[in-house]
């Protein structure tokens, strides 16, 4: 029995008598990105951000064409909920990252920003009410969220209203 309680406190002493020192910081995983980063990153979407707006977007019976300008881009929209309810402009937008800035030449008053999200606009739930001049009936611009069909400037300059106007001519 002694030659057991020496062994133990051997076994006792032996822990106890190395310098204690505290466990060293473990580094912690650098943040992971989040989703969309990741996906950008291996190609999955699009980025935003070096992505040109040229185009023709479209969502049921929602429509927008984007070409080039001299300086920045033409832009035409239209939404069509048939009965005669529908939305028709066109005029500039500027580009600053994920941001356009949309100015309707037919209704002074009517620009605001909307979201450009690679292959997708999205125009804000809320728009000025100078934007109710381009709209016949209850139809809206408000919330109108297209997806991009083609890149090619020919196709989206092509684009018209129902009443045959050309949205978007590329320089001018």
């Amino acid at each position: 029995m002694r030659a057991a309680l020496a062994v133990l406190l051997a076994l006792g002493l032996a822990g106890c008598s190395g310098e204690s020192k505290p466990p060293s910081p473990q580094p912690r995983p650098s943040a992971a990105p989040d989703l969309e980063s990741a996906a950008i990153a291996v190609g999955v979407i699009a980025d935003p951000a070096n992505t040109d707006i040229t185009g023709l977007y479209a969502r049921d019976t929602d429509r927008i064409c984007v070409v080039p300008d001299q300086l920045n881009y033409r832009i035409g929209a239209f939404v069509d909920y048939g009965d005669q309810q529908s939305c028709s402009g066109s005029g500039t937008v500027t580009r600053v990252g994920e941001a356009l800035h949309i100015n309707f030449a037919g209704a002074a008053g009517c620009d605001f920003d909307a979201r450009f999200e690679g292959d997708r606009i999205v125009f804000p739930g809320r728009l000025p009410q100078a934007c109710e001049k381009l709209c016949a009936r209850r139809a809206s611009f408000a919330a109108l969220d297209v997806r991009r069909l083609s890149e090619s400037v020919s196709e989206a300059s092509t684009l018209r209203n129902p009443k045959g106007k050309l949205l978007c001519t590329p320089g001018g």
